[in-house]
């Protein structure tokens, strides 16, 4: 989602923020600008100026290159909308030019620049308040009032009219701000959304950004601001205040962000390297575990031990891709460790009223770590009171990870691709020696059914494998979906939310509408929808459902419905008139879901790609979603 990047040097910056979004670029945006003060480098005058683009990063350098931008202050942002269509008129950075009329500001100079991630929630008041006194907003953004609240308040310190301004704004913000009167310093803030501090090795640089990815190669010394922190960033020092505006210390963490990950390869696509990247991942992410024990999951203030111990229940908190892990995981808890499980769309939880238990272990589960309403939701359950929290994530610095009381890192590397692929996989490797270690603390899992299940998992990067070499018929399966506008999915048990995932991966690059279903709902209404027109892919392992599920296919056939079964060896469902099938290469019983996914992403991938879709940035997704 939206990125920034912003920076205090003595020599040109500019270079180093179009490199920090083109870091960024993953995330997904609709829109690129940068903002410089021309009064730097040697240089005593010049206003404030910049370049934006609706277009990509390579084309805002384009023009950045044209317009001869040069400083040694600046900032700079992808914008993913919210409010306000992607237009250049509505890309960041906003300046504010001070009160006046639509005529006046053609002619007057910027004296404020902004960029923002979030959403100011309160805008609507604010904008009213500021055109009260004059001023004119040029775009349908909320952030425009942020620029021009600072310019309403600034007596000729910049740092004392943000503090001023933050008080104001209501909602998630993470934003960077200079003022054309004082041409070395930039002002950043946070409140809900991420923003860290990059502190330079040389040039006496200091810088701002989202990520830390947006900073690789330029320094490894990070400050992760926290919650309410306001940080001034001038040319060789910084100073951090916290919610409270008084002056804080925060520790200086070398973190070496991964820029390498931009390299494709042999693949079309990142999103493509990606899946294949799923043995590789499973088998990092599952490095060093050679017994199952509750230190797996000890974090930075808690022992899971302790913890495990206290628990009766779990309750899991996600969105989107992480939601579907997560429903997996409440099948393997409560059959494996016998413990209930609760799964949560995190933007739902949020907002209504549930009955707290502190007996509880709150899961969240998110790749990134930084996701805004998996965040909120895990902020609203400590506030009533439940302290047991454990989150599954891919990012060892982030948010997610340093509130959270245990963690379980997963070792997927930088995912580019929008579509998670092998962030899902690595999830549910470390939610499933989550539900062994739980096990384990109640008494439940024997010693020889943990080496078992060690067992099944070190074997799983091999049965991967071999799965993926089911390529080509998955691609013989796309040309027939590449016309296609619907689609149904059908699932049981354990691989319902594998259906639900792969639903979710079809829509997301195709633009196919898809839904997935329990295969057992499907009389109960889906039904209506099958046609010949209506492709039915269907995940049917060898498992206790099985004869169930060729019941609901005949369902299928029985109107006319086309099948694409997925299906183990030994389930004795054979191609036919249409049935079409792909054998999976082996029965990996409890872990199958990890399995059936696979086949699942590569067919959401070659109908994108034989539909002529942007595969690894699809239309209005973002891959780090940081506001509501």
């Amino acid at each position: 989602m939206c990125g920034i990047v912003g920076a205090v040097s003595t020599r040109d910056i500019v270079p180093v923020l179009v490199q920090g979004l083109q870091r960024l670029e993953y995330r997904g945006y609709d829109s690129c600008g940068v903002a410089v003060h021309g009064a730097t480098l040697g240089s005593t005058q010049g206003g404030l100026q910049r370049a934006r683009s609706t277009s990509r990063v390579a084309e805002l350098m384009s023009q950045i290159q044209t317009d001869h931008l040069q400083s040694g202050t600046g900032i700079a942002h992808t914008r993913w909308a919210t409010h306000g269509a992607p237009a250049v008129h509505n890309a960041h950075p906003h300046f504010s030019t001070g009160p006046g009329s639509s005529k006046d500001l053609e002619n007057k100079p910027g004296r404020v620049a902004v960029v923002h991630n979030g959403i100011i929630e309160n805008h609507e008041e604010l904008r009213a308040q500021l055109q009260a006194k004059g001023y004119v907003f040029t775009s349908q953004t909320d952030t425009e009032v942020i620029g021009h609240w600072i310019d309403s308040v600034y007596n000729g310190d910049l740092l004392d009219a943000v503090k001023s301004t933050v008080l104001q704004l209501k909602g998630a913000y993470a934003i960077a701000v200079f003022h054309k009167d004082e041409p070395h310093r930039v002002i950043g803030a946070r409140a809900g959304s991420p923003l860290i501090l990059g502190v330079g090795q040389a040039h006496s640089e200091t810088f701002l950004a989202s990520d830390a990815m947006a900073l690789a190669g330029v320094t490894d010394q990070i400050v992760y601001l926290e919650e309410g922190d306001v940080v001034d960033i001038q040319l060789g020092k910084y100073w951090i205040l916290n919610g409270a505006h008084k002056s804080v210390t925060r520790p200086v963490k070398t973190v070496q962000a991964h820029s390498g990950a931009a390299e494709l390869g042999p693949y079309r696509h990142y999103m493509q390297k990606e899946i294949f990247e799923q043995p590789r991942a499973i088998a990092d992410t599952l490095e060093g575990v050679q017994a199952i024990v509750p230190e797996l999951f000890d974090g930075h203030t808690g022992s899971a031990h302790r913890v495990f111990k206290d628990i009766d229940k779990v309750l899991i908190l996600a969105c989107g891709t992480s939601y579907y892990s997560g429903c997996v995981a409440k099948y393997w808890l409560e059959s494996v460790a016998h413990i209930p499980c609760q799964v949560e769309i995190a933007s739902e939880y949020r907002y209504r009223s549930s009955v707290p238990d502190p007996q509880t272990l709150v899961v969240t589960i998110t790749q990134s770590g930084e996701t805004a309403d998996t965040l909120a939701a895990l902020r609203h359950a400590q506030s009533l009171g439940m302290h047991q929290t454990l989150t599954v994530c891919n990012v060892a610095t982030s948010a997610m990870v340093r509130e959270c009381k245990l963690a379980y890192v997963t070792r997927a590397g930088a995912e580019i691709g929008v579509a998670s692929t092998k962030a899902f996989t690595t999830q549910l490797a470390g939610l499933f020696l989550l539900t062994l270690a739980l096990a384990q603390s109640k008494g439940r899992l024997t010693p020889e059914q943990e080496q078992e299940y060690l067992k099944e998992m070190r074997h799983l990067p091999a049965a991967l494998q071999a799965v993926l070499a089911l390529e080509p018929q998955i691609i013989n399966w796309s040309q027939e979906f590449a016309s296609k506008e619907n689609a149904l999915f059908l699932g049981r048990g354990t691989h319902y939310p594998i259906a639900l995932e792969g639903a979710l991966k079809l829509k997301e690059i195709t633009y196919i509408h898809a839904e997935a279903y329990a295969a057992g709902e499907l009389k109960h209404g889906p039904l209506a929808l099958v046609t010949s027109a209506m492709p039915v892919v269907t995940v049917a392992p060898n498992d206790a459902l099985l004869e169930k599920l060729k019941s609901n296919m005949q369902e299928v056939r029985a109107r006319g419905g086309v099948l694409y079964v997925l299906a183990d060896g030994d389930t004795h469902i054979q191609s036919s008139e249409g049935v079409n099938v792909i054998r999976m290469p082996e029965h990996y019983g409890v872990l199958s879901p990890i399995l059936h996914v696979v086949p699942l992403q590569l067919l959401a991938y070659h109908t994108a790609c034989a539909r002529g879709t942007d595969v690894d940035k699809p239309r209005n997704l973002a891959k780090s979603v940081t506001v509501e």
